[in-house]
């Protein structure tokens, strides 16, 4: 089992920065792929930002050039920087970790961040 703890969610003004941050913890695992959903209401959740464990990143077109995710393999954990925050930005943000067990893949999410931008 692995748990994922996010933080750095909070109110911010258009154009501004903030930083996510999520921790994974649990016995005897290997995770894989990390990264970020959003979820906006009245939305399904999309991805942000996903990062695998060699390094490669993959970005939502809407955030490329803002945002920038990476990860501490030693640490288990992934941060998000998202720079240049725009209203349309304003959701809660859920940290993933892929995993396997056996031959099955797993996903954990974290309970989720909350992050407004306000214009």
């Amino acid at each position: 089992q692995v748990q994922l703890v996010e933080s750095g969610g909070g109110l911010v003004q258009a154009g501004g920065s903030l930083r996510l941050s999520c921790a994974a913890s649990g016995s005897s695992f290997s995770i894989n792929a990390m990264g970020w959903y959003l979820q906006a209401p009245g939305k399904q959740r999309e991805l942000v930002a996903q990062i695998s464990s060699g390094g490669s990143t993959n970005y939502a077109d809407s955030v490329k050039g803002r945002f920038t995710i990476s990860r501490d393999n030693a640490k288990n954990s992934v941060d998000l920087q998202m720079n240049s925050l725009k209203p349309e930005d304003t959701a809660l943000y859920y940290c993933y970790a892929d995993s396997v067990s056996g031959s099955y893949p797993l996903r954990y999410w974290g309970q989720g961040t909350q992050v407004t931008v306000s214009s």
